[in-house]
């Protein structure tokens, strides 16, 4: 599957942005798809994911509450509406499948080119 991440720009703290994960191939709604970021200088981190059916979601902690992960198969499209940005949200985002339910990076086999969210201050 491939996978193309996109509705990243600037946006002031407070404020808002969807991301969205287009995939092509017929075969989407078989991978969980998550959510990581990459700020400048840090490690990539997990951010959230979604399952198969998009009936189970997961968030890290600094997003809860926040952010919000779905998914339409139909589309073969899954969306981060982020809300209540915060300047250390800037990152580049990227959008990766898995076969598997969780937020390891490393079992997550395909990886989109990411987007990059600025917010400031």
């Amino acid at each position: 599957v491939q996978l193309q991440a996109s509705g990243g720009g600037l946006v002031q703290a407070g404020g808002s942005l969807r991301l969205s994960c287009a995939a092509s191939g017929r075969t989407f709604n078989n991978y969980v798809i998550g959510w990581f970021r990459q700020a400048p200088g840090k490690e990539r981190e997990f951010v959230s994911r979604i399952s198969r059916t998009g009936s189970s979601t997961a968030y890290a902690d600094f997003v809860k509450g926040r952010f919000a992960i779905s998914r339409d198969n139909a589309k073969n499209t899954v969306y981060l509406q982020m809300n209540s940005l915060k300047p250390e949200d800037t990152a580049a985002y990227y959008c990766a499948a898995s076969q598997l339910y969780q937020g390891d990076a490393a079992v997550y086999w395909y990886w989109g080119k990411g987007t990059l969210v600025t917010v400031s201050s």
